[in-house]
């Protein structure tokens, strides 16, 4: 009988999620044995390709034009200048590109055409390409397809009960929609979500729900710690803690058991020995590169040697395509 179910009850969740932790990780270990090559972890890096100036209020966010962060606005980057970093990340290791542009959602003008040029470009250098645009149209996501975007990422961020608490400029609906409308071009999802915004573990537990009860479950669900930014209402939100990583990483393990489960921000404050458990506990891919979006983050370098110390090899782009690559379309009942 398969373990991949879209019925998780909330009592389930937090039975998992309050588990001893070494007894909760090592369950979590066996889950990923059963569906992933244990030591091969899928390396991602990512570029804000236009920072700052955002219309949304994401309370934890830089590049949100109402908070004075410091942070300065940079409009869209050249198509030279990103396909030279796609080329970097590259040698660096990494086998899936994703751009990031500060935007509260896509709009059919020059940009957008300019980023379908961007996509284009980056497949060719046969890397997984991924976008984190913000809302999406079922058209615009079609065109995304169409130029080759293997991957969409749109976190839902928190529980829908917390999530008013975070951001006020659209809600939770909204970033359901255009998973869906992402889903329906035929693209993977990468779905996740923030811990340390002032939510409850119920909170999490509700985040995780909405996302392993998804017809299909994210192809790739990143779990970020917040990393605080001054200027921000969250700048003084007390930092996550490595357990709590561990027991997030280790529950979205248990419940979406095909998923890459991918350590994403809040990796500088971990060493060596507390992102190890997370590998241990079901973490099957990392961002690299030394800034995620405008948030540090270990470099490809540390990473590598990381890799050597702990014996896990990079995973091949489009490892997981039934095609090879871009006629990848998800069956109703497979996440893989």
């Amino acid at each position: 009988m398969s373990d991949v179910r879209h019925n998780w009850t909330s009592e389930e969740i937090q039975e998992i999620y309050n588990k001893p932790l070494l007894a909760l990780a090592l369950e979590a270990g066996n889950v990923h044995r059963k569906y992933h090559t244990m030591g091969e972890v899928q390396v991602s890096s990512l570029l804000s390709i236009k920072t700052g100036g955002c219309t949304e209020d994401c309370g934890y966010c830089s590049q949100a034009a109402r908070y004075n962060t410091g942070l300065e606005v940079q409009s869209l980057m050249k198509l030279e200048d990103v396909v030279a970093r796609a080329e970097k990340a590259k040698e660096g290791g990494a086998s899936r590109f994703c751009m990031g542009a500060a935007w509260r959602e896509v709009r059919n003008n020059r940009d957008f055409d300019r980023v379908i040029d961007m996509v284009r470009a980056v497949n060719g250098l046969n890397m997984e390409v991924c976008c984190t645009l913000g809302m999406l149209t079922e058209e615009q996501a079609k065109k995304l397809a169409d130029a080759g975007l293997y991957a969409y990422n749109h976190n839902i961020d928190t529980s829908e009960e917390h999530y008013g608490d975070v951001i006020t400029t659209r809600n939770f609906q909204d970033r359901l929609d255009t998973i869906s409308n992402v889903r329906k071009a035929g693209m993977t999802v990468c779905s996740g979500g923030i811990i340390g915004l002032g939510e409850t573990d119920n909170d999490r537990v509700e985040m995780l729900r909405t996302l392993a009860n998804m017809p299909v479950h994210p192809e790739s669900v990143p779990i970020n710690a917040l990393v605080p930014v001054k200027g921000t209402p969250m700048e003084s939100n007390r930092r996550v803690s490595f357990d709590e990583m561990v027991r997030m990483v280790a529950t979205a393990r248990i419940v979406m058991p095909k998923s890459a489960v991918r350590l994403s921000a809040g990796r500088m404050e971990m060493n060596l020995a507390e992102q190890s458990m997370c590998f241990l506990a079901g973490a099957n891919s990392i961002f690299a590169g030394d800034t995620l979006l405008t948030t540090p983050n270990p470099d490809f370098k540390s990473d590598m040697e990381m890799f050597q110390i702990l014996g896990l090899t990079p995973k091949a782009a489009y490892a997981d395509a039934h095609h090879h690559p871009h006629e990848h379309k998800v069956l109703e009942n497979e996440s893989c």
